[in-house]
């Protein structure tokens, strides 16, 4: 098939009412915003104590923390099958090529990276905010929400970029999630699929989707940070 043929196809799809193109859109903006919606609120206290508070086995946590960001999306996959398959030593929780699983995938993915994207913004923020704000006699989440505020393009940057990486991921969706149409099948997996079976207009059609995604998102860190250039 030509390009623009494919192109064009790929177009008439995206403006269409077709409800299995949608559907597949639909699951992947649905397991990835509620893995990450699960982990920021952990991630943001895990990397304030981190940046804040001495104790041990802190090394041990970094540490931690640095293996799960490089390990390939399709290892935590692997392990997660052999952790949920009836084999399993969690076999009974029944979540292997479901959404639960394919959010549980989701958040062992993006959890590492925000941790270390606002553990980096927290160690690099003013810390006489924290002082002044415990001066001030603000309890510890005040101060902290305090804190936030004057770092919160790092950290919605931060939050920005877990998120592309979950969405975009293929090899952990496909291990746990299998790929079931109307189910489990979003968009990375759907694209591999069909462009595996020559529809090459549908996996340009999904790709199309990512890159709006990706420039609304870009666009977002820009507006916000006024070109480069942090607000005050």
């Amino acid at each position: 098939m030509e390009p623009f043929e494919t192109t064009k196809e790929a177009l008439s799809l995206l403006f269409s009412r077709d409800m299995d193109f949608w559907r597949i859109v639909g699951v992947s903006f649905s397991v990835s915003l509620l893995a990450l919606g699960l982990v920021v609120l952990p991630a943001l206290f895990m990397s304030f104590i981190l940046a804040y508070y001495t104790f041990s086995g802190k090394w041990v946590i970094f540490s931690l923390i640095n293996t799960l960001q490089s390990v390939p999306t399709v290892v935590i996959g692997l392990l997660l099958y052999m952790l949920l398959s009836r084999a399993g030593p969690l076999g009974q929780w029944e979540m292997l090529f479901t959404q639960k699983a394919m959010v549980l995938g989701q958040m062992l993915i993006c959890f590492p990276i925000l941790v270390s994207m606002m553990h980096a913004a927290f160690q690099n923020s003013d810390s006489r905010v924290l002082e002044t704000a415990y001066t001030l006699g603000a309890p510890l989440p005040r101060a902290m929400f305090t804190l936030m505020r004057e770092i919160r393009f790092p950290l919605f940057a931060a939050i920005i970029t877990a998120f592309s990486r979950i969405i975009t991921e293929v090899g952990c969706s496909m291990m746990i999630g299998g790929n079931i149409l109307n189910y489990t099948r979003n968009i990375p997996t759907a694209i591999a699929l069909e462009t595996s079976k020559g529809a090459f207009s549908q996996g340009v059609a999904l790709g199309m989707v990512l890159l709006a995604l990706a420039f609304m998102m870009n666009f977002l860190i820009s507006y916000t940070q006024g070109n480069g250039q942090l607000k005050t």
